[in-house]
C-alpha cells in the first residue's frame, strides 16, 4: 500500500469552481473555464471542501519537481479564472510599414518586408487578440494559449538569411 503525504495545498477563492475527475483539472471563474490535465504515479492531486492539495507518495528530487511544476500550474489556472492573463507585443518596421489584422482565429500580417502575400499567425484557444496602433494586446484565462499565440505570431514575423542585427522588422513581445 501507498502512503501518500500532501506536499502541497491552496485554498480555492471564492468566484472560482474547481472540479477534478480522472486527472482532469477544471477551473472556472468570471474570466472563463480552464482544463488541465494532471497524471502521474508518483504525484496526485485532490479537490474538496475549498481546497486543492498535490500529495506525493515519494520525496526525491524528481517528484518534487513535478509538485513545484503542478503547484504553478494551479496557481496559474487560479488567477487566470479570477484576473486573467495579457500579453503585450509591438510591431517594429523601418522601411514597410506592417499592416496587421485580427481574422476568425488567426492574426494576418500584410506586407511585411513588403511581400505581397500576407503572414498568417494562429489564435490558440480562448485567447483574444486586438490591434490598437503599433501594439498587438493577447487576453485569455489560460497562461499558456496566450504564450503560444504570441510564439506564433513571433515565429511568423521571422526573417530568414539576413543579418538579424540589420533587418530588426518583426513583431516581438514587450
Amino acid at each position: 500500500m501507498i502512503k501518500w503525504t500532501e506536499s502541497w495545498s491552496l485554498e480555492i477563492p471564492s468566484g472560482v469552481q474547481a472540479s477534478l475527475h480522472d486527472g482532469v483539472l477544471k477551473m472556472k471563474g468570471k474570466n472563463g473555464e480552464v482544463t488541465r490535465t494532471l497524471l502521474n504515479n508518483y504525484v496526485r492531486l485532490e479537490a474538496d471542501k475549498g481546497k486543492i492539495r498535490i500529495l506525493s507518495s515519494k520525496n526525491n528530487r524528481l517528484v518534487k519537481g513535478i509538485v513545484g511544476t503542478w503547484a504553478s500550474e494551479v496557481r496559474n489556472l487560479v488567477e487566470g479564472v479570477q484576473n486573467g492573463f495579457q500579453y503585450e507585443m509591438k510591431i517594429d518596421y523601418t522601411h514597410f510599414p506592417i499592416r496587421v489584422t485580427v481574422k476568425g482565429d488567426s492574426v494576418v500580417i500584410d506586407n511585411f518586408l513588403g511581400e505581397r502575400s500576407p503572414r498568417v499567425a494562429k489564435i490558440v484557444g480562448s485567447t483574444k487578440a486586438s490591434v490598437k496602433g503599433d501594439r498587438i494586446f493577447l487576453t485569455g484565462p489560460d497562461k499558456r494559449e496566450i504564450g503560444e499565440t504570441a510564439a506564433n505570431i513571433e515565429r511568423a514575423t521571422r526573417i530568414k538569411g539576413f543579418d538579424l542585427r540589420v533587418f530588426q522588422d518583426g513583431i516581438y513581445l514587450l
